[in-house]
């Protein structure tokens, strides 16, 4: 359950906090005053992309936080996650930046922004204006009789999906070794040219590499003896013609070992010389030792220069020589392959065969099942409908057979009937913009009393709709709201009516909108935002009159169930 929502330098929105309950909350207030941000500001937090563009003038980001009320088995889940719980609340959050990627947060834990969104997913409904469009399509449409069908149909469908993955992979390989002969043997004779060669030189990893270090080395081996000779004779002595440093060590110790019985400062001193005059020496021994084994051999030069030539001939096409080595590992099942031809093509089919055969078992009981799931959801929207002011509608779905496909072998269609003996039409043709919104509200109170919800929120659900089945909407929000918490934005009083919290949004068009301009109505507040609404005045007799005689009806309806 949502509790807490803070917005910061969202669209309109400045800075806001809102407090949720459980039941029927409703948000109003003029066009252009900021309510329908807060949807948007929720649909951010959750959604999978959030929208730059609406961070505010002059901000570097927006942000949204938000502390929910979470059951059991997702709080298991957060704490192996690493995120801090506290009586059953975490504090979630997303900051979406002008430039850069967004950041989630969740109980004071960075998280992946699909974490957010998975959990998002499984609390929170989040429905906005076009969404009801949605169910015009028939993608959309099985979704939905899936999600109904629960277990059922998805334990099935996740094998099916197991073994159409595999039917392409099979089917590719096939058609790619069924391409004509003269390109299979094109194809082979390249891979087994390549590889043939490969296994003559037998290339080490990053070979080029260490050859090339070494032909520099061979390549100017007079430079190196004459460096290493020079800095040796220069530390150590021997033919080095002037004061070499080992020697000006030692008479730098002797002075100070002279008059050492006089400061033991001095003692010191000379100890640190004698460790350099050891290093010294030992350094100059090791660079004797380094030209003594410099290999001038131009016999080793050139067999490195030939063969970084045949390796470098080999590897042109593939970059470097640990290029090849991967290609080599990718391409020698495949020479193999190539090489069994129609043997290995007979092997396939008979793959293929057996897995289309479980296939079709498969979809034939996820038809099934989807034909089970049809009736009971048909029967549950028209009861919904019944409440919703469309007496006498009903939907049903008509389930073709077709060709296998990523999601079994049925053509799934969502159709209405909109009176009793009307035709049955396509809702992508035969629904209205008002029928289609409560077509909506019914279809998302169905799925939920088959897989539940914690919290729904809805931007505009009784768009299109006005005069009695506004009525019935806030009706049925309302009993919804029994079950699961309920949000919704709305421009019609008579489903505001029935909230048991009204939150207004109040400010100029277009200006910023700021915590003390979102507040809680009650009592003659409520009754002027009604009339507001009812009527467009705040201060008319009239509508307040009519504002609380809807207020009581919706007051009665509650207290009666």
């Amino acid at each position: 359950m949502l509790e807490i929502l803070r917005i910061r330098n969202l669209g309109v929105i400045a800075d806001a906090e809102l407090n949720f309950s459980p039941g029927f909350t409703a948000l109003t207030g003029e066009t252009g005053a900021g309510k329908t941000m807060v949807f948007r500001s929720i649909a951010m937090l959750f959604g999978a992309k959030p929208d730059a563009s609406l961070i505010a003038d002059g901000a570097d980001a927006a942000a949204v936080m938000a502390e929910l009320a979470v059951p059991a088995d997702i709080k298991v889940r957060l704490l192996e996650l690493g995120a801090t719980v506290e009586d059953d609340v975490v504090i979630v959050g997303r900051q979406v930046p002008l430039e850069g990627r967004t950041r989630s947060v969740i109980g004071g834990t960075a998280m992946p922004n699909t974490t957010l969104v998975d959990l998002g997913g499984e609390m929170i409904a989040v429905h906005g204006q076009s969404d009801h469009m949605k169910l015009r399509k028939p993608a959309h449409q099985r979704l939905i009789l899936d999600r109904f069908g629960g277990v059922k149909i998805s334990d099935v469908l996740t094998r099916y999906q197991d073994l159409w993955a595999q039917h392409l992979d099979l089917q590719h390989r096939i058609d790619s070794l069924s391409a004509d002969s003269a390109s299979r043997q094109l194809e082979l004779d390249r891979i087994t040219s390549v590889i043939t060669r490969f296994d003559e030189l037998q290339p080490q990893p990053a070979e080029d590499e260490t050859l090339a270090t070494e032909a520099l080395r061979l390549g100017n081996s007079e430079s190196l003896f004459v460096a290493a000779m020079q800095a040796g004779e220069a530390i150590g002595g021997s033919d080095y013609d002037g004061e070499f440093v080992a020697g000006l060590l030692t008479n730098a110790r002797k002075a100070l070992e002279q008059s050492a019985d006089l400061d033991e400062q001095l003692e010191g001193f000379a100890t640190r010389v004698r460790e350099l005059e050891v290093l010294a020496g030992e350094l100059a021994s090791e660079l004797t030792q380094y030209a003594s084994a410099i290999d001038a051999s131009p016999q080793r030069l050139a067999y490195i220069e030939q063969r970084r030539s045949e390796l470098k001939q080999l590897a042109r096409e593939f970059g470097t020589v640990d290029d090849l080595i991967a290609w080599v590992e990718v391409n020698r099942p495949r020479m193999e392959l190539l090489q069994g031809g129609d043997e290995h093509v007979s092997e396939l089919k008979m793959e293929l065969a057996a897995c289309t055969a479980q296939m079709l078992v498969l979809a034939g009981d996820i038809s099934k099942q989807r034909h089970l799931a049809a009736t009971a959801f048909e029967q549950a929207v028209r009861s919904e409908l019944e409440g919703l002011a469309m007496s006498g509608a009903s939907v049903s779905f008509q389930i073709r057979p077709t060709d296998l496909g990523p999601f079994g072998a049925d053509d799934i269609e969502l159709g209405l009937v909109s009176r009793p003996n009307a035709p049955w039409v396509p809702i992508s043709r035969g629904a209205s913009g008002g029928e289609l919104s409560r077509l909506m509200l019914a279809v998302q109170v169905v799925l939920a009393s088959a897989d539940p919800i914690d919290t729904f929120i809805f931007d505009e659900v009784d768009a299109g709709v006005g005069g009695a089945a506004a009525v019935e909407v806030g009706r049925r929000l309302a009993r919804l709201a029994r079950s699961s918490q309920v949000i919704v934005v709305t421009h019609l009083p008579q489903v505001a009516a029935f909230a048991d919290k009204h939150y207004v949004v109040q400010a100029n068009q277009g200006q910023q909108v700021h915590a003390s301009q979102i507040r809680e109505v009650s009592g003659e507040d409520r009754v002027t935002e009604i009339s507001r609404m009812l009527a467009g005045l705040s201060d008319s007799s009239a509508g307040a009159d009519l504002a609380l005689e809807l207020l009581e009806l919706a007051a009665s309806e509650s207290h009666s169930n």
